[in-house]
């Protein structure tokens, strides 16, 4: 298998933390946004990242990826959320050195949990496009900066709320809405990161920072050497040590 990847992305590292929790070890293509290479086009033409090819048939020599199959539906995952409840479902790893026996079937458990999902979506169709306009609030003129950010506050909000009695968002122990959430709250954070250190939000500063300081972010952020079609460098995603 195959995964097309961009570091800094959140939908990216939300597909490797789900891929890092599993057992499942892709080959990582890491590209340049700007110039994504033509075999992850030829496989997925919307050109975003990640892309997990399934069953690929890889030429060594020319670096391109044949899908054989006659459904490519099945061999294509274009979407993170697919990726990772993929990985996780289909290749649980029973023994993480993440997570602890209870805590991961807890997790495994969460993937199908309607309030997870809910609380995903919110993340992903509410709170992600007020995030971006206050990433580039120069971008959008309508309104200022802080007007965004009181915007994406609102999701700020409700997981504070969430993290009020509970170390995690659903539980004491991560589930499925941690991982998939919290790369996008790092993002917010660091749009103004002496705003958001004297914020009120305490409790998401708390498990935001828990979970970058965490021995999994540190492997899901492991820097990759860059895949050109030219080159056709890449690695696994995680080392066999």
């Amino acid at each position: 298998m195959i995964l097309y990847s961009f570091r800094r992305c959140p939908y990216a590292m939300r597909a490797r933390l789900g891929l890092h929790l599993s057992a499942l070890n892709p080959d990582v293509r890491e590209i340049e946004l700007r110039n994504k290479p033509e075999a992850m086009l030829a496989v997925s033409p919307k050109g975003t990242v990640p892309v997990l090819v399934i069953n690929a048939h890889h030429d060594v020599s020319t670096g391109e990826s044949e899908d054989k199959s006659t459904n490519r539906a099945e061999n294509i995952l274009e979407e993170s959320l697919d990726i990772a409840r993929f990985s996780l479902s289909n290749y649980p790893d029973k023994c993480s050195e993440y997570l602890c026996g209870n805590a991961y079937i807890s997790l495994l458990e969460s993937l199908d949990d309607e309030s997870t999902e809910k609380l995903i979506s919110k993340n992903d169709i509410e709170f992600k496009p007020w995030l971006d306009k206050y990433k580039y609030a120069d971008r959008h003129p309508e309104f200022d900066e802080i007007y965004y950010r009181d915007r994406a506050c609102e999701f700020i909000q409700c997981l504070e709320e969430h993290l009020t009695d509970k170390n995690q968002l659903m539980a004491d122990t991560p589930t499925f809405a941690d991982f998939a959430i919290f790369p996008f709250i790092r993002q917010f954070a660091h749009v103004n990161k002496p705003w958001f250190e004297q914020s009120p939000y305490q409790h998401v500063r708390r498990w935001l920072t828990a979970h970058m300081e965490s021995e999994l972010f540190k492997a899901v952020m492991v820097k990759y050497p860059l895949w050109l079609d030219d080159t056709n460098k890449q690695t696994r995603l995680k080392s066999d040590s």
